[in-house]
């Protein structure tokens, strides 16, 4: 079956698509470039013979998954390759869309290609929400500094003891005034900045609360699960949840999923050199910014407190267990590594990478109890 296969190389873009195939007979060539419209992408399928006898590959980037779903429902075998993964010729200085998909097609004939995850509609749809509310807590930051940094430059300052973002401080912000109008008129402005961006957080978060409500049922128990853990509330959980999919079947071992979030030193050794640096960060961003924060929570003695208590409400008891485990587990190493003198950003590194241990472990028992049939 191999033998007749004729394997393509997509080079996408918003508006073109540079093609090229690797034919069963070993010759590799360019086809030229098709628009980036679903009716010439149609067109030119049906020209190259019958949908299984091809299998196509182009790298994920910011065109999104739009293609895969096209030629998947045209029959075809279709692959979103990691770009990070793509071998590359040391030596090689000249990039054209016409080479890369020369390339792609000759390293998906010989095997040598890495298939990223693709979400289905629901999931896509959940993550590009919570990257939204990412991204909104990001402006949030960036509109409050401004502020703060405009009423330090002013010699404005807060009375002592009182916490920024609350209340009294709010309350304080309202009551400063300055005389000069170019200035008082800045102040609002940046204080109508800070509250539309907080509204918009605000609902953004109800709209997760809504989504997740409708999500399949298998969702719904990981993201239940996860919270049983310390330092991993509602949005926290949502995130693992969206960014992972289905754990079990995409990650073997806790040791693939450390991997995929980018938490491991990455190492230059040779011979009797052993040369080791900071953490890879090849991976999942999102992920892992969640899971270091959490990390932070596990600096203090294990304990169970009321709003972790509400949350251990209805999930099973093996999955607490697992929650316990961790708090045990973490303190202890942060204690230990603490206590060696390490520095503190590295500390928390080293726990949320064992951290995804935990909620690797989590996730695989409840896909398994959501796939068990449900006695008579």
């Amino acid at each position: 079956m191999r033998e007749t296969l004729r394997f393509l190389g997509l080079d996408v873009h918003a508006e073109t698509i540079a093609v090229a195939v690797a034919e069963p007979n070993g010759e590799v060539r360019s086809l030229g470039t098709i628009a980036n419209r679903e009716d010439s992408i149609r067109k030119f399928i049906r020209k190259l013979g019958t949908p299984e006898q091809l299998r196509v590959c182009y790298e994920a980037g910011p065109t999104g998954f739009v293609l895969y779903w096209q030629l998947t429902q045209l029959g075809v075998d279709c692959a979103v390759v990691a770009p990070s993964l793509v071998p590359n010729k040391p030596g090689d200085r000249v990039k054209t869309d016409r080479r890369d998909a020369l390339k792609l097609a000759r390293s998906h004939r010989s095997g040598d290609l890495t298939a990223v995850w693709v979400p289905d509609e629901a999931s896509e749809a959940l993550r590009d929400l919570v990257r939204q509310r990412e991204a909104a807590k990001q402006d949030q930051l960036r509109a409050r500094h401004r502020l703060t940094k405009f009423l330090l430059r002013t010699g404005q300052r807060p009375p002592l003891g009182l916490k920024a973002w609350t209340e009294r401080y709010m309350r304080w912000l309202g009551q400063v005034r300055y005389v000069q109008p170019g200035q008082e008129v800045t102040r609002l402005d940046c204080m109508n900045e800070v509250e539309h961006m907080s509204q918009r957080v605000k609902r953004l978060e109800e709209a997760i609360l809504e989504v997740v409500k409708q999500a399949p049922q298998a969702m719904q128990e990981l993201i239940r699960g996860l919270q049983a853990l310390r330092g991993v509330a509602h949005i926290s959980a949502v995130t693992i949840a969206a960014e992972l999919g289905n754990i079990s079947s995409r990650f073997e071992s806790a040791r693939k999923l450390m991997g995929y979030s980018g938490v491991f030193p990455s190492e230059d050794s040779s011979g009797n050199r052993i040369r080791r640096g900071g953490i890879t960060k090849a991976g999942n961003a999102h992920l892992r910014r969640i899971v270091v924060e959490s990390a932070w929570c596990y600096r203090h003695l294990p304990r169970v407190g009321a709003r972790l208590r509400k949350r251990h409400a209805g999930v099973p008891a093996e999955i607490i267990e697992i929650a316990w485990k961790a708090q045990n587990r973490l303190h202890k190493r942060y204690s230990k590594l603490t206590m060696a003198g390490k520095d503190q950003r590295k500390v928390m590194t080293a726990i949320g990478r064992e951290l995804l241990g935990f909620i690797w472990a989590i996730g695989v028992k409840t896909e398994q109890a959501c796939r068990q049939p449900i006695a008579a």
